[in-house]
């Protein structure tokens, strides 16, 4: 036994200690992560609190808040959407091709943002091979708010794909058999045996790809036009605001929308923790 002991003492770990790695890990988060919010929470500080309020409520960066946010929610819902149904026609099915689409589900990590910008406004513009099939229609997508939704929508698909896919692959495949066999419906199949096991990914997916829409720029700066109080989306306020040596009213505005996606992801990770209470 005392030999046993000993040499479970004297093995060697891939990893070092608790306390090392946990400081490795406090380090490394505060110099990539907490250092820099700091600075911007500390020069957001140098102004007053009329002065905050003026740079954060203005009414071009209140259209800017709105356009941000809303495109970004609506992108978010259509991807959940179209994100689930593609990772179920992944998981579930056997077709020729099917490794090409996996990977077409990766491009837009790939892909630079402004390329998808650019091309997309091709596409979309009044004389693209899209545009100008829908601009004789009265629908015009490039340099409106349409516009930056489908650009959004591009970027966060993804992220609820990769999100919900591993977990349908490891879904158990025998409770769906087991919910046939007493008489459920597929339809009853769906909402009562899967959907509750993946509501925790869908809603993870989601969260990531709302929170990258909302700090989205190069795919979107082409396509948005960038018209005040109609396609202005707040990243680019931020930009025209350290391009006029206005930091302290960039960093507010920057504030503003850092705490309104913390509490929006706070949100959604208690609807987490709540579904796995109840699942």
């Amino acid at each position: 036994m005392n030999n046993n002991n000993g040499g479970r003492r004297g093995a060697k770990r891939v990893l070092p200690g608790f306390g090392l790695t946990l400081g490795y890990t406090l380090f490394y988060l505060s110099i990539i992560v907490l250092i820099p919010l700091s600075a911007l929470l500390f020069k957001t500080f140098t102004l007053t609190w009329e002065q905050f309020w003026a740079a954060v409520s203005a009414p071009r960066v209140m259209a800017s808040y709105r356009l941000t946010f809303g495109a970004s929610f609506i992108a978010a819902l259509v991807n959940l959407f179209f994100g689930l149904l593609i990772a179920w026609v992944l998981v579930r099915y056997k077709f020729s091709g099917k490794k090409i689409v996996d990977a077409l589900v990766d491009l837009p990590f790939a892909l630079p943002t402004a390329v998808a910008g650019i091309s997309l406004t091709a596409l979309l513009a009044s004389n693209g091979w899209i545009g100008q099939i829908l601009e004789p229609m009265g629908i015009q997508l490039a340099f409106k708010p349409g516009g930056i939704v489908i650009a959004l929508i591009f970027i966060g698909l993804p992220f609820v794909v990769r999100t919900v896919q591993p977990v349908l692959e490891d879904a158990e495949k025998e409770l769906e058999e087991a919910a046939t066999c007493l008489g459920a419906t597929r339809l009853q199949t769906f909402t009562k045996v899967i959907l509750p096991s993946i509501t925790p990914a869908l809603l993870t997916g989601f969260a990531m790809a709302f929170a990258r829409a909302v700090g989205e720029y190069g795919s979107v700066i082409f396509i948005a036009g960038n018209m005040p109080m109609v396609s202005e989306i707040t990243p680019l306020i931020i930009i025209g605001k350290l391009e006029q040596y206005d930091f302290a009213g960039a960093t507010a505005v920057a504030v503003v929308m850092l705490v309104i996606s913390f509490i929006l992801l706070l949100i959604i990770n208690a609807l987490q923790a709540w579904q796995r209470r109840t699942a």
